[in-house]
């Protein structure tokens, strides 16, 4: 049986709504890139932060942060992070072919003005601070912080489940609806493994190391859609 708390609630209505928010501003709102990525960082981790210092509970999330030298599962987390690199980019010359990605240039430069000229700099943010961000409010705050205070079946659901649904907004109008729910299904399952990885340790470095490599590998593929590589 599940247990809640009334700060699992309020974790969960957190969530839910920064979702929808960043949801609606990244499929709906007009703005360029770098817009958008103030509002993720304010969205995503400086509101609940700002609500964990004022009801006194940093201290059960600072430790996400921190670096533990008997942390050998960061090594572990760098090899699967290889593994998962070879593996999309792998998918991608393998089975790209039977599927149209022109969209999703298109898209890109006329929704929030990412193009050929500006595209390895969004890369870099893509690939270190947008993972960051959102490994510490996917990972950090909706599963290592909220599993003090619910059952950690529900951490595992609710992280993992936002996690995926929330890149709908940005995907919706990349794919067909077959590539798009296999993709949603793929971010559902990746993360219950970031969650898996972040379990023990408590800290988002195992799971950060793997989801930089995956976003290595999309914009390997950003990188020869857009003709530069």
């Amino acid at each position: 049986m599940f247990k809640f708390k009334k700060e699992s609630l309020v974790v969960f209505i957190i969530v839910i709504l920064n979702c929808i928010l960043m949801a609606f501003i990244d499929g709906v709102f007009s703005a360029n890139y770098l817009q958008k990525s103030i509002f993720k960082i304010i969205i995503f981790m400086l509101l609940p932060l700002l609500y964990l210092k004022k009801h006194h509970h940093l201290d059960e999330i600072k430790n996400i942060f921190k670096v533990k030298r008997d942390n050998h599962s960061i090594f572990k987390s760098f090899a699967l992070g290889i593994g998962v690199y070879l593996l999309i980019v792998g998918s991608y010359f393998t089975i790209g072919n039977y599927f149209n990605f022109n969209q999703i240039t298109s898209s890109l430069e006329n929704g929030i003005g990412v193009n050929s000229s500006n595209f390895i700099f969004v890369a870099l943010y893509i690939s270190f601070i947008n993972s960051l961000l959102e490994e510490f409010f996917f990972r950090g705050y909706t599963f290592i912080y909220l599993k003090k205070h619910t059952s950690k079946k529900v951490s595992y659901i609710l992280s993992s489940l936002s996690f995926a649904l929330y890149h709908i907004a940005m995907m919706i109008t990349w794919f067909d609806i077959i590539l798009l729910l296999l993709l949603i299904c793929s971010l559902f399952v990746g993360g219950l493994i970031f969650d898996f990885l972040d379990d023990k340790s408590e800290t988002i470095y195992n799971s950060w190391f793997v989801h930089m490599f995956a976003n290595f590998a999309i914009n390997t593929i950003g990188l020869i859609l857009f003709g530069i590589l």
